[in-house]
């Protein structure tokens, strides 16, 4: 029978350090389908054009099918991961991406595609939601930002790999290829598969742990992932979340949620309102309205998904050391001056390096900044009772954004690129704003502080 950890109980850190990087990289697989599933469109929109006689407005509707179902699985993913836990949803998800991946893959029609990306795509909203929830949760606050911002990394990289994925097998199979677009769409099945049979080895959440009464297990998940004091640590969530209840505080639109709710809503916005998904999702179109072939058109798109990869690293490394706050402000200023060369370029009907310059600040921007700073900002503002349903209220924004901008740049665009990107110029320098004047620093900060620290209690 194992002994009982003493209240001051000093965790293995080798070990513990290992199981908390597990457990981080597990969780973050659901962030590297989120990305993958969100670029890969980009390489398959000219065949799905012709194959299925697309008009520019069904094309839009196609690529923002799985939008809506983002929107129904970031909104649907808060009471499951509350009711049964953090990992049992990773692994539900995971098996949403495997069918999705098939599913696309032998698509018979139109229709089918639409129903199996839709169905992507609730894997895609509910992952925005729980995998960064899952690793705030387990991290240590000196190294929360760091490591949720891996899942951020886990984006970026599946960005990466599905433009690279797209580049070569149109590479092998040809720019006439028809058929190509399936084994972009179906490739995503083999990292499912691995995201499946990983996620049941990973702990449960240990503040979820504690919120459902089992505090015992908890304490040994804090040991297990490097926690010290982590009786101590019990005793404070279980503190935090036992006010909430006496105060009648486990409503997500209670008022005293207020201030850390508009705080979340107003980053989840913005993380749209920069202009990052449209650039996703079309940038082989914009690179061919810039002159560019189909196949340059990829491999320029390759190019943006390095920079994607770049920028996030460097995140990685400023985020607990410059803080949240900084990257969001340095940013916003990258973001504009981006921003506004893309509006100059479409206005002056310009080809070639401005263009596939602007592509690389927009993307570059939001990799140091919104990026890496929107999946750790919005846990950390939210406090521990609410967190599961204020992270789907944020992400359900996020994604509403998502679909109503994918769906609507190709027709705006077409009629007046310059006028979108100086929208999202205008829209970063509000972000500039309201950033400066209103968000506080959390990093360094534990989950429980700051919940103090925005007058929850």
């Amino acid at each position: 029978m194992n002994a009982k950890p003493s209240p001051h109980s000093t965790p293995n850190t080798r070990s513990g350090g290992f199981v908390l990087a597990l457990s981080t990289v597990v969780a973050a697989l659901g962030s590297f389908l989120f990305g993958f599933d969100t670029a890969v469109i980009s390489g398959t929109t000219g065949a799905l054009r012709t194959v299925f006689e697309l008009s520019d407005g069904m094309l839009g509707f196609t690529v923002s099918s799985a939008l809506i179902g983002t929107m129904i699985g970031a909104l649907g993913a808060a009471k499951p991961a509350d009711r049964w836990g953090r990992r049992p949803m990773l692994v539900i998800l995971a098996a949403f991406f495997l069918v999705s991946a098939v599913g696309c893959g032998f698509a018979w029609n139109w229709h089918a595609l639409i129903c199996f990306r839709f169905l992507g795509g609730i894997a895609v909203g509910a992952a925005s939601v729980v995998s960064p929830l899952y690793i705030t949760e387990i991290a240590p606050a000196h190294r929360r930002g760091l490591l949720v911002t891996i899942s951020q990394l886990n984006i970026v990289v599946g960005i990466l790999a599905a433009f690279l994925s797209n580049y070569i097998l149109l590479a092998i199979m040809g720019e006439a290829s028809l058929t190509a677009w399936r084994w972009m769409l179906g490739v995503m099945a083999v990292p499912s598969l691995l995201f499946l049979a990983s996620a049941l080895l990973i702990p449960e959440s240990p503040r979820w742990l504690v919120k459902a009464g089992r505090n015992a297990e908890a304490e040994r998940v804090l040991n297990r992932v490097g926690h010290a004091a982590a009786k101590e640590k019990v005793a404070e969530i279980a503190s935090s979340l036992a006010a909430d209840r006496a105060k009648s505080h486990q409503r997500l639109f209670h008022r005293a949620h207020l201030k850390p709710l508009l705080l979340a809503l107003m980053i989840a916005a913005f993380n749209q309102l920069d202009g990052i998904n449209a650039v996703l999702y079309y940038s082989g179109d914009i690179f061919k309205m810039a002159g560019a072939s189909n196949t340059n058109a990829l491999m320029q798109s390759v190019l943006v998904g390095l920079v994607n990869l770049v920028m996030t690293l460097v995140a990685m490394t400023l985020i607990d050391k410059l803080g949240r706050k900084p990257l969001l402000l340095i940013g916003s200023i990258t973001f504009i001056a981006s921003h506004l060369l893309a509006a100059w370029a479409f206005w002056s009907h310009a080809t070639g390096w401005p263009v596939l310059v602007a592509m690389m600040g927009v993307v570059g921007s939001h990799a140091y900044s919104q990026g890496a700073v929107v999946w750790v900002i919005i846990n950390e503002v939210l406090p521990n009772s609410v967190r599961a349903a204020g992270s789907a209220a944020a992400c359900f924004l996020m994604w509403s954004l998502c679909a109503i901008i994918s769906w609507t740049f190709p027709v705006v665009a077409a009629k007046s690129g310059a006028l979108v990107f100086g929208f999202f110029a205008a829209m970063m320098a509000l972000q500039f704003v309201l950033v400066w004047r209103f968000l506080p620093e959390t990093k360094g900060v534990s989950l429980e502080a700051m919940e103090a620290q925005l007058g929850r209690h």
